[in-house]
C-alpha cells in the first residue's frame, strides 16, 4: 500500500493488507496523535487496509477558543 504522511511531507511503500493499529506501530506512531484516511474516509484502529490502499495519515491538531 501507499502511505503518505503529513508534516513533514513523505510517501512511503508498506507491504499489506495490514490492520491499522498494526500499520502504525509499524511506522512507530502513536494512535491517538494520529488521522488515518483511506479512500476519502477516517479509519478506525480495528480496521483492515488492503494492500492496493492509498492511505493517508494526517496529525491530530487540537486548539480551543482564546
Amino acid at each position: 500500500m501507499k502511505v503518505v504522511l503529513r508534516n513533514p511531507r513523505r510517501e512511503l511503500e508498506v507491504p499489506g493488507p495490514l490492520r491499522v493499529h498494526a500499520l502504525l506501530d509499524r511506522l512507530e506512531l502513536n494512535r491517538e496523535s494520529v488521522l488515518v484516511i483511506s479512500e476519502g474516509t477516517l479509519v478506525p484502529g480495528d480496521g483492515l487496509l488492503p494492500a492496493d490502499a492509498l492511505v493517508e495519515i494526517r496529525p491530530v491538531i487540537s486548539g480551543g477558543m482564546q
